[in-house]
C-alpha cells in the first residue's frame, strides 16, 4: 500500500537529438507517480487543491543512472517514506521496459494553504490515509 507504480512513454518532444530525454523532464515523470500514488489511494490532488490545499515541492534529490531513450515504455515506483507535521516524503524510482533502474529520487513536500501561502497540517482524510499504511 506504501508504493505504486505507472508506465510513462517517453514522448519525441522530451528528448534531444540523440534521442535523449532531457534531465530536467524527469520531474515531470516523477510528478505522475506522485499524483498517481495519491490517487492509487483515492485522493484526488485536483480535489486537493479546490479545497484550498497544495503540495509543492520543497527539496528533491536526482540521481541518473542511465539515460532513457525516445519512445520508451518507463514504469515510475513512487514509495511512501515518512510524513511529520506538515511534511510528506517519497523516494522514487524510473525503469525502463528491461527493468533497469535509470533515476532514482527523493522528494519532501509540504502541505501549503493556496489561501496563506503557509504551512497546515494535512487534511484529516490524509492523515487517516498515513494511520492505515502504518
Amino acid at each position: 500500500m506504501k508504493d505504486h507504480k505507472v508506465e510513462v512513454r517517453v514522448r519525441y518532444s522530451e528528448t534531444d537529438q540523440m534521442g535523449v530525454v532531457y534531465h530536467g523532464n524527469y520531474v515531470p515523470y516523477f510528478e505522475i507517480g506522485r499524483v498517481e500514488w495519491l490517487r492509487n489511494k483515492g485522493i484526488s490532488y485536483k480535489s486537493m487543491e479546490e479545497s484550498g490545499i497544495a503540495l509543492p515541492i520543497v527539496s528533491m534529490t536526482i540521481n541518473y543512472k542511465k539515460s532513457a531513450r525516445y519512445d520508451e515504455l518507463l514504469t515510475v515506483h513512487t514509495v511512501f517514506k515518512s510524513q511529520s507535521s506538515v511534511k510528506i516524503e517519497f523516494d522514487c524510482a524510473i525503469y525502463n521496459e528491461s527493468n533497469e533502474l535509470l533515476t532514482t529520487a527523493h522528494f519532501i513536500l509540504v502541505f501549503v494553504s493556496l489561501k496563506s501561502g503557509k504551512p497546515v497540517s494535512p487534511p484529516d482524510y490524509i492523515l487517516e490515509l498515513f494511520k492505515a499504511m502504518e
